[in-house]
């Protein structure tokens, strides 16, 4: 389930973080039967259902359950309407009290584009995964992975989360596993360290829009309507995106290296850029005359406390919160399909600091999936105080020991990122 992205500048700028209160359950790790919804762990589905749940130990202060509700394939015109399921959940437990290595986030060769969650796992050389953020896809041919929201990984932003209301994150820190979910906020300029002058950057690594009204004009900085200032980095892709409008480039120290009235160009090591459109063309190219720039990029909690860019924060992003403090908070969706029987990922913390990670099959009579309200009571059963729903439908995917856990509906989809658990201490890098 990915997130279809037109007018993609009017989805960035965050709401807030609420700071996840680390929160937990200990799934067992002895395999087991259970027979009856007493017993059981999942309260979807009827209350007779058998529940079968097998667990085994990856690594130290790591588990891998399997859990299985309900033993008839459903009728493949019920998938979306029965009570039998049946539902298959794939769970990942990480204990950083026991644990030796780290949980990340990862992204392919380049931000832009997207690649499988199995290979983004061996890549890594990671014992296990499963995928994260909701990315561009199909709405952008050239940058299918492009984050659409916060992209936070090593300590380096390079997606700015969104204003859009639903969007939720979860933040890890890589050198003690502890977790975070919430909504972070996002503030960003452009000063001239000689004359001052300020101008407001909008966007991270988003290829910037061009006004509808000045499409047809080759020289931007004649136009009238405002359109997006935006800074790229490297790690995006090896050439910046073209087309009309400005660019900046600078050096490591932030000092101008070349200007040009067209975008498109590529970053030497050390290098960034910065692109705008519309009418912050001529301001962006007078801001950048006559010295160095300065660039702030700042995120913040719900209380507007700064959220430091420390070596080993990473951060992904989600769609609308499944619990916080314990309580399921899952919105209304009214009719929407986004809320509706999918494919699920989960991500989320228990209350004595455990990690939790989670797929959930569907679009299949051998798992049908689960609505927002069920993926909540999901991650409530399995002990997660605060969780937040990943990207799912065909993105959902869970790869351990390189082999690939679950079953996606369809093939397995590249995704633009995932979040990795590798053994060993944290040493930077993404």
């Amino acid at each position: 389930m990915t997130v279809s992205t037109p007018g993609l500048s009017g989805l960035r700028r965050a709401g807030a973080l609420a700071v996840a209160t680390l929160a937990a359950v200990a799934l067992g790790v002895v395999p087991s039967a259970r027979a009856d919804a007493a017993s059981g762990t999942l309260p979807i589905g009827d209350a007779d259902l058998t529940e079968v749940t097998t667990s085994r130990v990856l690594a130290d202060g790591v588990t891998l359950t399997h859990i299985v509700r309900g033993t008839e394939p459903a009728p493949a015109d019920q998938i979306n309407t029965t009570s039998r399921g049946p539902w298959v959940v794939n769970v990942l437990t990480i204990d950083p009290r026991r644990a030796r290595g780290h949980l990340k986030a990862t992204y392919g060769p380049n931000l832009g584009q997207v690649e499988k969650t199995t290979d983004l796992v061996r890549a890594s050389g990671a014992l296990a995964g499963v995928n994260a953020s909701f990315f561009t896809f199909t709405a952008s041919p050239l940058y299918p992975g492009d984050p659409v929201g916060l992209g936070l990984y090593g300590g380096r932003l390079l997606s700015e989360p969104t204003t859009e209301p639903g969007e939720v994150n979860f933040v890890v820190d890589a050198n003690n596993n502890r977790a975070l979910t919430g909504k972070l906020t996002w503030s960003g300029s452009v000063r001239n360290r000689r004359t001052r002058a300020v101008l407001p950057l909008e966007f991270i690594n988003h290829p910037p829009v061009v006004p509808a009204g000045c499409t047809a004009s080759a020289d931007q900085r004649a136009c009238t309507e405002p359109g997006d200032v935006v800074q790229f980095t490297p790690e995006f892709d090896s050439v910046t995106p073209a087309g009309v409008g400005v660019e900046v480039v600078l050096d490591r120290l932030g000092c101008v290296v070349r200007t040009a009235t067209t975008r498109g160009t590529t970053l030497a090591v050390g290098q960034t850029s910065l692109q705008a459109t519309g009418r912050d063309a001529g301001a962006l190219l007078t801001v950048a005359s006559r010295g160095c720039l300065d660039l702030t990029s700042t995120l913040a909690d719900q209380r507007g406390r700064k959220l430091p860019l420390r070596s080993g924060l990473f951060g992904v992003n989600g769609r609308h919160p499944l619990t916080a403090n314990g309580q399921i908070v899952v919105p209304d969706g009214g009719s929407d399909s986004f809320f509706a029987r999918n494919p699920r990922t989960i991500a989320g913390t228990t209350r004595d600091g455990k990690v939790v990670l989670a797929t959930i099959d569907g679009r299949q009579t051998t798992s049908v999936g689960t609505t927002l309200d069920e993926t909540a009571a999901v991650a409530q059963a399995l002990g997660m105080s605060d969780a937040v729903n990943l990207d799912g439908g065909g993105s959902t995917a869970m790869a351990a020991e390189g082999t690939l856990v679950n079953h996606p509906s369809g093939a397995e989809r590249a995704v633009g990122d995932a979040l990795v658990y590798v053994e060993g201490r944290y040493h930077g890098g993404h």
